[in-house]
């Protein structure tokens, strides 16, 4: 059998359906045994087992990874997702013994592979990363507001809260953790207005500048750009469907055609 036939033929095949929901089914046990291999008692009682299994599902998906990139050749690293893919693998055979031991912590990183698996879940993800440079520039923009703003707090509050405001870095943490609404008022506002009685004007527009404004444009470019994707999809489905349509309309007019010379007489 030639090459290229052979390529073809197991490209069909992983992408089948079937093998795609092996593979689905696959990644799910595999979540469940590597959450289960975190609890000494689980592994006191079925350690053999929930290790067989793990590297079972490894096996799979190296068997899966290889036959892709047998049959799709250097297209296959065009794919980001399979690109992503074979990181997650690759992970997965790094030694436990040595200065790499850490990273294979980071096999639990294969349940990742259910976003790949899952249209629903690859739009999400496809939208953020097209949202990345709209939210720089936010991002940017709210460095910036930090930076003032921590200045700013250093220089009013630091002498007498030092532990909050007495550095740059600790104001910008401490601003953080106002702009996160967390415990901002008693645990920290509210000391500080006990000496700085018209300090609630400072903060109140910090969080109606970073929290209810600055944060919701993130908001707001990271549902813009998922709604693109969508209708990009829904684009490129209506026009498998016009294209199906077509050929379906030409199919039919074809059988009519032979319908019609097969209703001639022959000639005499």
């Amino acid at each position: 059998m030639p090459i290229a036939d052979l390529r073809h033929r197991i490209g069909v095949l992983v992408e089948s359906p079937m093998v795609q929901r092996i593979v689905f089914a696959a990644i799910a046990v595999n979540a469940v045994v590597l959450g289960l291999e975190t609890s000494p008692a689980a592994m006191n009682s079925y350690g053999p087992l929930l290790v067989a299994i793990d590297l079972a599902c490894l096996a799979l998906f190296i068997v899966e990874i290889a036959a892709k990139l047998f049959a799709q050749g250097p297209r296959f690293f065009r794919d980001g997702w399979n690109v992503f893919d074979f990181l997650v693998v690759g992970i997965s055979l790094v030694p436990q013994t040595g200065g790499l031991s850490i990273l294979r912590a980071l096999r639990v990183m294969r349940i990742l592979r259910l976003v790949s698996a899952i249209p629903q879940m690859r739009r999400v993800v496809e939208g953020l990363i097209d949202a990345l440079p709209g939210m720089g520039t936010v991002f940017l923009l709210m460095s910036l507001i930090f930076y003032v703003a921590a200045v700013i707090a250093t220089k009013l509050f630091g002498a007498d809260f030092p532990e909050w405001f007495g550095t740059v870095g600790a104001s910008g943490y401490t601003m953080f953790q106002i702009m996160t609404l967390e415990s901002w008022s008693m645990g920290i506002v509210r000391p500080v207005m006990e000496l700085h009685p018209y300090a609630w004007i400072f903060f109140l527009t910090f969080i109606l500048v970073t929290t209810f404004a600055v944060a919701n444009l993130v908001v707001g470019l990271m549902v813009n750009s998922m709604q693109e994707v969508v209708e990009e999809d829904e684009a490129a489905s209506d026009e498998r469907h016009e294209i199906l349509d077509a050929l379906r309309a030409m199919e039919t007019r074809l059988a009519r055609i032979e319908e019609r010379m097969d209703q001639k007489p022959p000639r005499t």
